[in-house]
This record gives structure tokens, C-alpha cells and sequence, in this order.
């Protein structure tokens, strides 16, 4: 997938450009416009922090990032592709060689331990035994969790599962991370500890990072903040004082 990719890339385009992507759910009476015509360009290397009230449009945007829905009408480009065109398949491999996910709700598996839960996204790609323990070591290790790597997510707290999960997202090295409300199950300190480890990974390994929050004390750390209101983009600033 990734040579597919590559091999058609526009080498002067933005890594994610949105364009005119609207969402409407429901039909008639009924409809409900969750985007409404969204113009956005992320380019390689940036950490954007998305905003807004409930209902704004922001998830749903992510989820479109992620390929986890698709925009009734516009477009969406990667590398200068247009991922509309891609069929099921092609997409599902996109999200799997090209996208890291971290959600609010860690989404591990109970019973699994660190390092196994961590090895998952390799399974899907194919990697061998050996391979996927290596990865998801070195994966663990990246986040601090070394000497946690056979306990469940029962035996961690709640930091410590989310680390799990970041090294989950980065394992197989995507080309960006979609972080949605990734500090909203956890305390302040938690969440600090969080944003720093996201934070190294843009400014070290260069992965671009989109994250949803409504938390401004975690979009501090952002270089870049958008706001969302109705469906729309109301402002798009440079953060001038990074956490």
C-alpha cells in the first residue's frame, strides 16, 4: 500500500487536504449536516489540535480523516491521492499501513497482556512472531513502559494503559497519528504525561499528529489549533506559545 501510494503522489501537495468535504446524515427532513463544505491542508510534521462544542463537526471530520467514514460530497487527498477513489480493500490497508488511532477509551484487550495488545496491528499486516515481539518491545519501550511489558491493562493505570495504546498506534510507524480526546479518561498529571510523550513523537520522529480536544490546556500543546462551529472551520491559528 504504500508503494501505491507513493507511486502516485504528488510530491508538491500537502500530506491530508480536505475540499469541500461535506457529511449529511439522514435524508428529507431529517438531514443533519455534521460538515458543510470543509476546506483544510495539514502538511508532513504537523501537531494540530482540533476544537469545538459538541456537535461541531470535529469527530466526524477525524473519522474521515481516518477513513472510518466517508464525506457524502468533496474530496479527500493524501499524498495527493484521492482516497474517495480507493475501493474498500485499498482503504482498509491505507488505515492500516498509514494511519496510527488513540481513542479517549484506550480500547485494549483485557485478558491480553502490554506487549501482546501492542502486537495486534502487526498480526493484521502479516509480520511474523519474532518480528511483532521486536517491534512492540522497542514500541513500548518509546513510551516508558519497559518492565510492563507481560501485565494486563488491569495491573496499569490509567496512564499507563493510554502509553500502551500510543505504542499500539506508532508500532507499525504511520505516517500520522489520529488522537481523539486522547487525555479525556485521565487526571491532569496523566495528561501531561500523555501530551509529552505525543509531543516527542512530532518533534523526534517527525509523525503528524491530529488530535480532537476540548481540553485548551492540551491543544496548548498543539503548534496549530482549529476551531470548529456548525460544520465549519471558524478560525485556524499557529499556536505562538506551545506548551
Amino acid at each position: 500500500m504504500k508503494t501505491m501510494i507513493s507511486s502516485k503522489a504528488d510530491l508538491s501537495a500537502s500530506l491530508i487536504e480536505l475540499k469541500g468535504v461535506t457529511k449529511v446524515y439522514g435524508k428529507g427532513q431529517a438531514a443533519m449536516n455534521a460538515l458543510s463544505g470543509i476546506d483544510l491542508r495539514i502538511d508532513k510534521g504537523e501537531f494540530v489540535a482540533v476544537m469545538g462544542p459538541s456537535g461541531s463537526g470535529k469527530s466526524t471530520c477525524m473519522n474521515i480523516l481516518g477513513c472510518l467514514d466517508s464525506p457524502t460530497s468533496g474530496t479527500y487527498l493524501f499524498e495527493g491521492v484521492d482516497i474517495g477513489k480507493l475501493s474498500r480493500d485499498q482503504r482498509a490497508r491505507f488505515r492500516r499501513h498509514y494511519l496510527g488511532f488513540i481513542f479517549q477509551g484506550f480500547n485494549l484487550l483485557s485478558r491480553t497482556s502490554a506487549v501482546e495488545n501492542v502486537e495486534l496491528p502487526m498480526i493484521y499486516r502479516g509480520a511474523s512472531a519474532a518480528d511483532r515481539r521486536i517491534l512492540a518491545l522497542r514500541a513500548l519501550e518509546a513510551v516508558g513502559l519497559t518492565g510492563w511489558e507481560s501485565h494486563t491493562p488491569a495491573e496499569l493505570s490509567g496512564g499507563q494503559q493510554q502509553r500502551v495504546a500510543i505504542a499500539r498506534a506508532i508500532v507499525t510507524a504511520p505516517n500520522v497519528l489520529l488522537a481523539d480526546e486522547p487525555t479525556g479518561n485521565l487526571d491532569s498529571v496523566r495528561s501531561r504525561e500523555i501530551m509529552e510523550v505525543l509531543t516527542t513523537f512530532n518533534r523526534e520522529r517527525g509523525i503528524t499528529i491530529v488530535m480532537v480536544t476540548h481540553e485548551p490546556d492540551m491543544a496548548a500543546y498543539a503548534k496549530r489549533i482549529i476551531h470548529f462551529v456548525d460544520g465549519r472551520v471558524d478560525s485556524d491559528r499557529p499556536n505562538t506559545e506551545v506548551a
